[in-house]
């Protein structure tokens, strides 16, 4: 049965790429692919298309897509309509809390406004810490909404911390860590799963 993987466009797809051709699969179509979104394996009975993230996990929740190669921020922001069943430890980065120096979050008095791109990540570290937030969705630079009064600080992924700097924020908290992870179709799993257990296995020995 030819099992059908969505993989996330970008660097993710270029770094599952790798791993991929480490462990031999015929991904020269990948290697080579133009402006083509959909992919046959020359060695193996799988297909991959190019999706964005947010559209991976779609994909694979109504079966189209066997398997899905998704981070794990998008995940955190998704219902769990799949299987979360392997780290394969790469964009590695992490969700922080940050803001303008003088501005001390956990200490304000009265209305506190988050500015992120992840609202539902966003709700519930803040719920955990017992605080009532407005969330203010943004698609963009998340750093330009503290500097112009926009919010008082923001939820957002770091990986080196440069653009912070350079815009005058600082980290207040750690949320957690994200990496790119495998996720699979629940009905799929069932139908396939000698053949998805075997691609798991495989890829599990390319993770470096």
């Amino acid at each position: 049965m030819t099992i059908s993987i969505a993989l996330t466009k970008g660097r993710l797809e270029n770094e599952t790429i790798k791993i991929l051709e480490r462990v031999g699969y015929g991904i020269d179509e990948l290697k080579d692919k133009g402006r083509k979104l959909v992919f046959k394996d020359t060695k193996k009975d799988l297909k991959y298309f190019l999706v964005k993230a947010a559209d991976s996990i779609t994909y694979v929740e109504h079966g189209v897509a066997d398997i899905g190669v998704v981070g794990k921020d998008t995940l955190l922001e998704s219902d769990k309509g799949y299987f979360e069943v392997l780290d394969l430890n790469l964009g590695k980065c992490k969700f922080i809390v940050a803001s303008l120096p003088e501005v001390n979050l956990f200490e304000k008095i009265g209305h506190v406004k988050i500015g992120t791109k992840y609202p539902k990540v966003a709700k519930e570290y803040f719920k955990k810490r017992g605080m009532d937030v407005e969330i203010i969705k943004i698609e963009g630079s998340v750093e330009l909404a503290p500097i112009l009064g926009l919010c008082d600080g923001i939820v957002d992924i770091m990986e080196t911390g440069t653009t912070l700097k350079e815009n005058g924020l600082i980290v207040l908290d750690d949320i957690c860590n994200i990496s790119a992870r495998v996720i699979v179709n629940k009905a799929s799993f069932k139908m396939k799963g000698k053949e998805i257990r075997e691609f798991l296995s495989n890829i599990k020995k390319g993770i470096s």
